[in-house]
């Protein structure tokens, strides 16, 4: 059998994102000019920048690729488990599927991740507040853009990025018709929000609240498992 290395290299120097560099150089120039007024204010520009370098990091992810798995589109916490309606402009019907939230603070990765592999449908923005994004409401009251997607089998899944209290903008570069494959990138949003995945109905989460997820690593859910929603506890 073939041995595989794993190159720590891509760990040791992760890329940053393209959308990010703008942002760097701004920031970067900005501690230059404070720094020239008063020293120690170029020293608190030089964390501000690597903190928007660290913000705008951009990782390889190793996504379980066996059909049926539900991947984490996002790097935070599980905040919300439990039934909704998907987003109207979906057209995805009325009927509570299975819904999981994932909350990315400002120190989590942002890039965003296709939670499972098939054809884009449907793409519904709606412009909205900035509340905090852990919040229930945040998914009916936010900005925010919503996906469907259609699998193999013919079933359905949603995924919503929705902007939070810092976050003012939201990136998805998916476009109705295209194909996808699970973890693959297809977005970003600035700085700390959250990613809503709604399963196929009779579809049991397998995360629980609480629990960290890592964007294109972490399976949410099996499509193809009868095993029941699972319980867990701090410990």
């Amino acid at each position: 059998m073939q041995s595989q290395n794993l190159s720590m290299s891509s760990y040791i120097m992760v890329p940053i994102h393209r959308e990010g560099w703008p942002f760097i150089a701004l920031f970067a120039v900005a501690a230059i000019l404070l720094g020239l007024l008063w020293q120690p204010l170029g020293w608190l520009g030089l964390v501000a920048t690597l903190w928007c370098a660290y913000f705008f990091r951009n990782p390889d992810r190793v996504t379980p690729t066996r059909d049926g798995l539900v991947i984490s589109p996002a790097d935070g916490v599980i905040c919300l488990v439990g039934d909704a309606v998907p987003p109207a402009g979906l057209g995805l019907g009325e009927t509570p599927r299975p819904r999981v939230c994932v909350f990315m603070s400002v120190f989590d990765v942002h890039i965003n991740r296709a939670p499972l592999s098939g054809r884009v449908t449907k793409l519904a923005y709606h412009a909205g507040k900035f509340v905090n994004a852990a919040l229930d409401k945040a998914s009916e009251e936010n900005e925010r853009m919503a996906v469907a997607l259609e699998l193999e089998d013919g079933r359905s899944v949603a995924f919503v990025q929705i902007a939070g209290l810092v976050a003012r903008r939201i990136r998805c570069d998916l476009v109705e018709g295209q194909t996808i494959r699970a973890g693959e990138r297809f977005g970003l949003i600035r700085f700390g929000s959250r990613v809503d995945v709604y399963f196929p109905e009779g579809v049991q989460p397998q995360v629980t609240l609480g629990q960290r997820c890592i964007a294109g690593e972490t399976v949410l859910a099996d499509l193809n498992s009868t095993e029941p929603a699972r319980q867990g506890e701090v410990r």
